[in-house]
């Protein structure tokens, strides 16, 4: 440490002059390279099988980039030449967006949109709106019998709402690289498609007659970066919130903006390497920045706070700066590479954010370890004595004292033991709790966005208005060639799909053996007792040759034939009940012609998600945990620090849980990082707190005494500190985006619980361990 200290002090001005020149470089290639992208493929786990079934079969199937265009009628119903005009103009419009599937594209407008009915001459497929009927010359007549082919037709309730006021186009996008899973060549449409829809489609549509409603991912994921643009304002409230709360604690402006520029350029830094290895940020990701700007800060408080101790007790800022640097740089160094791994084991969730939360956060918390523990107290060392400033900080720190010295008596004997005991309580009930956290979404909707956002709003509209619910699961039915005339398995694929009928969550489903019941029912002049399944080959033939694979009930050599079943949300416990429920009858009814699988539409999606995050959060934590354990025995060689460092932070991490439960918050992939952060930030104030326990117990001082020199040399940071970054994040309650308030109050509610557990139980332990198993005293050979 010697060495060390006297090299990086020697040659202060050479590397603060270095440092200068890499945060211009970093300032311009952070300008230069800066850049927003969002891809369908970048929220799903590529490697499960779920999704492996969504590629393989996404090029004959709808998937699950799905977009819904809705136009609605504020005067009544939908029948009339300007809705219909509208309609068109929408249609059109959709048809050139980037990425779109024209052949999966439907409107009413479309000429793959056709009714089948039975006439005096037998069977007749036409379309709905005919071909010598144009925009230019529809009129109220046309309008009146297109209304009529609909409502003899299944598109009642289906492109058309059942209160007959609005009508929808579906599409689906294609982004390149879907096709083989290769994510590095998928094109960013999401941000591209959100804006289209916004100016060309809802906004010249939308007017005192007609309302435009838009969902999907690509309109999802433009609202979260619009919202994630919002906050970066949420971002510059917390930025003079922590300047004001470092100034009022240090009395020194100089001080404070030392704290918060070190902070500040490392984020400068941080924004200048990823533009430089051309790493865009995801709108998911957009905080990430913020929360390493706060670990930063949080390091920097102990820095300023110690050099002003330092410098009240008389030093100058050369030896107040080494002095800091001596006592922290290890402990400062332990708790980044803790924060480091934390994030370094987020990568090993296999979904595309999460790893760019991942690689965001690991290059932030390493630059942390060059601006806060060295280039702080190297420009700390050129500070000046400012006698004034040293009263307010005294007089200020005084008042502070008689707080820390009154919390210092959780190190005596009795109450430690209490709180010793307490803990466990605690540590019980908080782990009966936390099993009942959930695993995805808790409620119906986009969870990431505000329940009564736009977008929400349009689900629930097109939800309800429609006789087909938004969320969808597809059961791909693997068959052998010409599955779809073959009588046994026919009946097989009938019989799950009347089962699929009765399962909870389920509202209706779609297969080929449903259709076929239907054109059987056809062709008998629409009697109800014909309305079964073809007993035949022959018979087969005739109902199923009818219907087109743009239904996506079966392929053009019939060796897939999909069960669609309609949900009525996407919880993850409807999703769990369902996919339960899918598994058991395949292991129940084994058919060896049929191979069940799972994956298509959006909620085979969401369920592949939420089986990985759920797979990957007891690793996780565990990793996490055995990093910390392993740093904090390597730093102190004690299994004493051991279980006052980690009881603690196994406490507050469990009451991070517990709060989840309590406020309804699902773990996702925008939740699980947060806790990985919180258990972070803990450790970083067991690690300042221990260290100087230990530093004044070679002192030879008492635990009891020691501990209260901790509290009065870092504990009054920790305890500020803690206080400041939870109003700071607090802030983003008020965010427009859901997950960003439910981030900023979990994070808030983090900090506190870290800081009250280390301030409280860290000392309980240390002096209940010390009288379990007293330490043993070394010779002092100095």
């Amino acid at each position: 440490m010697q060495i060390i200290e006297d090299v990086i002090f020697r040659w202060r001005a050479a590397i603060l002059i270095f440092m200068a020149a890499m945060t211009v470089i970093g300032g311009y290639f952070a300008v230069a390279g800066w850049r927003m992208e969002a891809g369908f493929l970048k929220q799903v786990p590529l490697e499960h099988p779920y999704v492996q079934t969504y590629f393989e079969y996404q090029k004959e199937l709808p998937g699950a980039n799905l977009v819904v265009i809705g136009l609605r009628s504020k005067t009544g119903d939908m029948w009339n030449v300007d809705f219909f005009k509208k309609l068109y103009a929408i249609t059109e419009e959709a048809r050139y967006l980037p990425g779109v599937d024209r052949a999966r594209m439907f409107s009413l407008w479309t000429p793959n949109t056709q009714i089948l009915e039975i006439t005096e001459e037998g069977f007749d497929l036409h379309d709905v709106v005919p071909g010598d009927v144009t925009v230019d010359s529809i009129t109220q007549d046309d309008v009146d019998a297109i209304r009529q082919r609909v409502l003899n037709s299944d598109l009642y309730g289906d492109l058309v709402a059942l209160d007959e006021t609005a009508s929808i186009v579906l599409l689906q996008l294609r982004e390149q690289g879907a096709g083989d899973g290769d994510i590095s060549s998928t094109a960013n449409l999401a941000l591209e498609v959100a804006d289209i829809l916004e100016q060309k489609i809802r906004a010249p549509f939308t007017d005192d007659k007609t309302d435009v409603m838009i969902i999907g991912f690509p309109k999802f994921i433009g609202d979260i970066a619009e919202g994630a643009i919002i906050a970066a304002y949420f971002f510059g409230v917390a930025f003079v919130l922590t300047g004001l709360a470092v100034y009022f604690y240090v009395r020194s402006l100089t001080l404070s903006a030392l704290a918060i520029g070190s902070s500040l350029v490392s984020v400068v830094w941080q924004f200048g390497v990823l533009g430089a290895i051309g790493y865009a940020l995801d709108p998911l990701a957009i905080l990430v920045p913020f929360l390493v700007y706060a670990i930063g800060v949080s390091h920097g408080m102990q820095q300023v706070n110690l050099i002003a101790t330092q410098i009240a007790k008389g030093q100058d800022g050369m030896h107040a700066a080494r002095a800091t640097f001596r006592r922290l740089l290890v402990p400062g160094s332990m708790a980044l590479i803790t924060d480091l791994v934390g994030f370094v084991t987020l990568y090993l969730i296999p979904v595309g954010v999460v790893q760019d939360i991942a690689v965001i956060a690991t290059i932030g918390v390493a630059l942390k370890i060059i601006s806060n523990l060295v280039m702080l107290p190297l420009i700390a060392s050129y500070i000046p004595r400012d006698d004034r400033q040293v009263r307010l900080f005294i007089k200020a720190r005084a008042r502070r004292e008689q707080v820390m010295s009154f919390i210092a008596r959780i190190a005596q004997p009795q109450p430690a033991l209490y709180a010793t005991i307490l803990i466990f309580v605690l540590l019980g009930l908080s782990y009966s709790i936390s099993r009942d956290r959930h695993v995805g979404d808790i409620t119906a909707g986009a969870s990431e966005l505000r329940p009564d956002s736009k977008y929400n709003q349009d689900t629930a509209y097109i939800a309800t208005a429609l006789s087909v619910p938004t969320d969808v699961l597809i059961i791909i039915l693997e068959t052998p060639r010409d599955a779809c005339i073959d009588p046994d398995i026919m009946n097989y694929v009938d019989r799950f799909s009347l089962y699929m009928r009765g399962v909870p969550g389920v509202v209706s489903v779609d297969s080929l053996p449903f259709a076929a019941r239907s054109f059987q029912s056809i062709g008998a002049e629409g009697s109800l007792k014909w309305r079964e399944l073809p007993p035949t080959t022959q018979q087969l033939i005739s109902a199923t040759s009818a219907v087109p694979t743009t239904t996506g009930l079966l392929n053009n050599a019939c060796t897939i034939l999909p069960v669609i079943a309609y949900m009525s949300d996407h919880k993850a416990t409807t999703i769990n009940e369902v996919v339960a429920a899918v598994e058991a009858y395949d292991e129940i009814n084994p058919n060896e012609d049929v191979t069940i699988r799972l994956g298509m539409g959006g909620v085979g999606i969401i369920a592949a998600t939420n089986e990985v995050i759920e797979e990957s959060e007891a690793p996780l934590i565990l990793y996490v945990f055995a990093t910390i354990i392993v740093l904090v025995f390597l730093a102190y060689v004690d299994w004493r620090a051991v279980i006052c460092c980690c009881m603690p932070l196994l406490l507050a991490t469990l009451l991070g849980y517990v709060f989840m439960v309590a406020l309804g918050i699902g773990l996702k992939v925008t939740t699980l990082p947060v806790l990985v952060l919180g258990t972070g930030i803990g450790v970083d104030y067991a690690f300042y707190l221990y260290s100087q326990i230990r530093y004044y117990q070679k002192e030879g001082l008492g635990i009891t005494d020691a501990y209260e020199g901790a509290l009065l040399s870092t504990g009054m940071a920790v305890v500020y500190t803690a206080i400041m970054l939870a109003i700071g994040v607090g802030t983003w309650v008020l965010s427009p985006l859901k997950f960003q308030a439910d981030m900023g109050a979990l994070l808030a509610f983090m900090f506190l619980m870290n800081m009250v557990a280390a301030i409280l139980g860290l000392p309980a332990f240390a002096t209940t361990l010390e009288r379990i198993a007293p330490r043993r005293k070394t010779p002092d050979f100095t």
